[in-house]
């Protein structure tokens, strides 16, 4: 309700981005085997984001709902003198100086000096002199304030989830001065007014500040988590990012533990052999996220189970899977394959049958999959006919990176081993020049084909959730055996984190 709440939530909201903890909750004595996903932000990441508060601080305050004040007091020989402030705005601010602090094990402290502040309204007051004399008037005001504020941010776990504990709140006022109609009104009167509602201001300031911030901090923890998970989330598809353990609170970074479990149905799944390690990320770059190979390999397994690793291919994209070089053998191995159907009354159709299998390597990512593929061809005036029919395993190791706000997945190499080969132009699979024509075209244009497939809607995935957004700087994907890092620096467009906050503020 109070401006100054709102304010401190600025920086507050931004730091709880990436940071979970817990107090409260209970995570045995090995809390780190069931971490699925890690997230570190590293103090430089923390100053960035602190300095970008300043435009949701100013919104903050346009934003705010001042209450009104009112106070009484009697003065000898002149009775009672009673006062109030209503339609309170701010007309003016700005803010010299924000820190941030990280002390080690056990909170977050948040320093915003020199706020100085100007706010507008109207004052109406009553005078009853002793000799029934009374006097009522309402005149404008402004009040010039310079601020200091200071709060000592401790997070606790509730329910698996984070609870934010910000009540280690302090407001120390280096000017309080009120001004009436522009200095207009007799000299008594502003200083009577003065003295009575700057004392009155500073209590009121003192409670509703504070309190408006411990009651603000959770609802930007739930915001913040609400974004995380529908970031990790797609349709049926989901990831529990409840706390794993216990939070780190470095001088130099923080870092949250998430059990990364796949939510997905009826479909259930535990995890208790993790290989992280704090030792595992360093303090160089701005932000890290360290994820599992069982959390990558069972969102493999959901999208298996939600028949999402099929594909339908026709017309051109057809024409250059089979025409990817003009040689005799490729022409003659079409011509059998499709009859002189045309590619645009043929259908290819690829889909998994298994569960894949994933094994992140220092090589790169390892995908084992047992794939079907079938041809079929629609001649003019008959029924469709399968003409091609296979399934084989096809094992290959890819390498990730991000570019130009891109997804890019790039195989190294790819084994294919045919476990079944049905083709209406070779009944008996004795012509060994179908297979091998298959196995290049396979090799060299198939899986670089699916993969690209795949780079455009992790992409378009991404961008969804708008990641595109973010400035982010020299990003490197780093695979090892049984996780994977991404590390990078970021910064934020204009107004990026407003937008994100405006709506829940």
């Amino acid at each position: 309700m109070l401006w100054a709440g709102r304010m401190r939530l600025g920086n507050f909201g931004i730091l709880l981005m990436l940071v979970h903890a817990s107090a409260a909750c209970e995570f045995g004595p090995f809390p780190y085997r069931v971490t699925g996903i890690v997230c570190r932000m590293t103090k430089p990441a923390a100053l960035l984001l602190n300095q970008e508060t300043a435009q949701i601080i100013q919104a903050a305050f346009r934003s705010a709902k001042f209450p009104n004040i009112t106070g009484e007091r009697s003065m000898r020989l002149l009775g009672k003198v009673a006062y109030g402030l209503t339609n309170i705005q701010v007309n003016d601010l700005s803010i010299e100086q924000s820190e941030v602090e990280l002390k080690e094990n056990d909170a977050i402290h948040i320093a915003i000096k020199n706020v100085t502040a100007f706010f507008k309204g109207t004052l109406t007051y009553g005078y009853a002199g002793a000799w029934f004399l009374q006097l009522f008037h309402s005149v404008d005001f402004e009040i010039e304030s310079s601020i200091d504020l200071q709060i000592n941010i401790k997070l606790m776990c509730q329910k698996d989830q984070v609870a934010a504990d910000a009540s280690d709140c302090y407001l120390t006022f280096h000017k309080l001065t009120l001004h009436l109609q522009g200095d207009k009104e007799p000299g008594w009167v502003k200083q009577l007014f003065t003295d009575f509602i700057s004392f009155t201001l500073k209590l009121v300031l003192k409670s509703e500040v504070c309190n408006e911030i411990d009651f603000l901090a959770q609802v930007l923890a739930d915001f913040v988590l609400d974004l995380a998970a529908n970031f990790v989330r797609d349709e049926d598809i989901g990831v529990d990012i409840s706390l794993a353990s216990v939070p780190l609170i470095k001088a130099n970074y923080l870092e949250s533990h998430h059990k990364g479990l796949v939510l997905y149905k009826n479909y259930s799944e535990v995890f208790s052999d993790s290989v992280f390690s704090p030792s595992l990320l360093t303090e160089s770059r701005m932000l890290y996220f360290w994820l599992s190979q069982h959390t990558l390999s069972s969102l493999a397994s959901a999208a298996f189970l939600d028949k999402r690793l099929e594909l339908t291919i026709r017309g051109e994209k057809l024409q250059a899977l089979f025409e990817m070089e003009d040689t005799e053998m490729q022409r003659k191995a079409v011509q059998m394959i499709f009859q002189g159907t045309s590619y645009n009354d043929s259908v290819a159709k690829v889909w998994s049958l298994a569960h894949p299998q994933i094994s992140l390597q220092s090589e790169g990512t390892v995908v084992q999959s047992l794939v079907a593929v079938e041809i079929s061809i629609f001649p003019p005036g008959e029924e469709s006919l399968m003409v091609l029919y296979m399934e084989k395993e096809v094992t290959v190791t890819v390498q990730a990176a991000y570019m130009e706000k891109k997804l890019v997945l790039h195989p190294l190499d790819s084994r294919i081993d045919f476990k079944v080969f049905k083709c209406t132009a070779d009944p008996s699979g004795n012509d060994p020049s179908i297979r091998n024509f298959l196995q290049t075209m396979i090799s060299v244009v198939g899986i670089p084909e699916v993969i690209s497939r795949i780079e455009q809607a992790l992409t378009s995935l991404m961008n969804s959730k708008r990641l595109h957004l973010f400035e982010i700087k020299n990003p490197e994907i780093i695979t090892r055996k049984g996780y994977i890092i991404v590390q990078l620096d970021f910064s934020f467009p204009d107004h990026l984190l407003l937008d994100f906050l405006e709506k829940r503020l």
